[in-house]
C-alpha cells in the first residue's frame, strides 16, 4: 500500500467510528450504479482492508437496515443488502450534489421552506441539510432556488425571496457556516494531496487500493460537500477553497476509476453472482467546472 493511502487510513482510524457512514459512501459509490444489492462478503472484504473488525461491519449493517437504509435477502447463510426504495431519491440528490457541476443558470432568488413543529420537522431535517438547505432559524430552511426538495419536506410552505439586498445577504449568511465549510474543505486538500502527487508521478495502485482510495476519497469528501449549499459564485469569497477541493477530488477519481472498477469485476457479487456493469453516468462524474 503507497504510504499517503496507508497515512488516510491511520488518520481513519484516529476518528469516531465511521463504519456506517463508510457503508453509506460504498453503497451510493460504487454498488448503487452496478443494480444496488451486494453480499455482504464482498463489504467485509473491503473493510478488512481499512483494518475494521467484521462484527463491527455486521453491526453497522443492522443497524442501517434497522433505520430503514437497507433491506436483507438471506440466501441459505448468505446475507445480501439491497437500498431500500424510499431511499433512492435522498442517495440520486446526494449523487449529483457530490458530481455534478454546480449550477450555472441562478435566478437570483432562493427557496425558503417554513416547516411547523411535529415529527415532520425532525423527519426533513437530514434530508434538508443533504439537499444542501441551511437553515437560519428553527423549522426555516433555505437554498438556491432550483435546488430539488426531498420528499421528507413536501408538506412545507414554499416561498421565494430575493438575495439581491442586505436583507437577502444577512439570510445567507446566517444559514450557512461557510467559515467551517472552508475550513473542512481545506482539511480535505490537506489529507488527498499527497496522493494526488503521488499519482501524478506516474505511480500506479493495485485494484484493491485503487478502490480504498476510491471510497475514502468519496467519503472525505462527501462529508464536506454534503454542508456545501454550493452558492452561485457571485455570493461566495473570491478564495473559496471549493472549487479547488473539487478539481482535486475529481484527477483523483478519474485515476483510480478504472482499477476500482477491475476490483469490482473481480471480488463483488449480488444474489445472481458477479454484479452487473455500470452504466455510463459513472464516466460523467466530475465532468464540468
Amino acid at each position: 500500500m503507497p504510504p499517503p493511502l496507508a497515512r488516510i487510513i491511520q488518520q481513519l482510524k484516529r476518528e469516531p467510528s465511521r463504519t456506517g457512514s463508510i457503508v453509506i459512501t460504498v453503497f451510493g459509490d460504487a454498488i448503487v450504479p452496478r443494480g444496488g444489492s451486494v453480499w455482504l462478503g464482498t463489504l467485509l472484504e473491503f473493510f478488512e482492508e481499512l483494518d475494521i473488525d467484521a462484527g463491527v461491519v455486521r453491526t453497522a449493517m443492522s443497524r442501517l437496515t434497522a433505520d430503514g437504509w437497507f433491506e436483507r435477502n438471506r440466501i441459505g447463510r448468505n446475507s445480501f443488502y439491497r437500498l431500500v426504495q424510499s431511499g433512492r431519491q435522498t442517495f440520486d440528490i446526494a449523487t449529483k450534489h457530490i458530481y455534478g457541476p454546480p449550477a450555472s443558470d441562478w435566478t437570483g432568488r432562493f427557496e425558503l421552506l417554513l416547516i411547523g413543529n411535529g415529527g415532520d420537522r425532525d423527519t426533513a431535517r437530514e434530508a434538508l441539510k443533504n439537499a444542501g438547505f441551511g437553515s437560519p432559524l428553527p423549522g426555516v430552511w433555505v437554498a438556491p432556488s432550483g435546488v430539488p426538495v426531498p420528499a421528507e419536506a413536501s408538506g412545507a410552505i414554499r416561498l421565494e425571496v430575493s438575495a439581491e439586498d442586505d436583507s437577502g445577504r444577512r439570510l445567507l449568511s446566517e444559514s450557512w457556516p461557510l467559515d467551517r465549510t472552508a475550513d473542512a474543505y481545506q482539511k480535505f486538500m490537506k489529507t488527498f494531496e499527497p496522493l494526488h502527487g503521488w499519482l501524478g508521478r506516474g505511480e500506479r495502485l493495485t485494484e484493491t487500493d485503487a478502490f480504498t482510495a476510491r471510497i475514502l476519497l468519496i467519503h472525505h469528501y462527501r462529508r464536506v460537500v454534503l454542508r456545501d449549499p454550493l452558492l452561485p459564485t457571485a455570493l461566495l469569497p473570491a478564495d473559496w477553497p471549493g472549487r479547488a477541493a473539487r478539481a482535486l477530488c475529481g484527477e483523483i477519481y478519474r485515476a483510480v476509476l478504472p482499477a476500482s472498477e477491475q476490483w469490482l469485476d473481480r471480488h463483488a457479487t449480488n444474489e445472481n453472482g458477479p454484479l452487473p456493469k455500470p452504466g455510463g453516468e459513472l464516466s460523467k462524474r466530475f465532468d464540468g467546472p
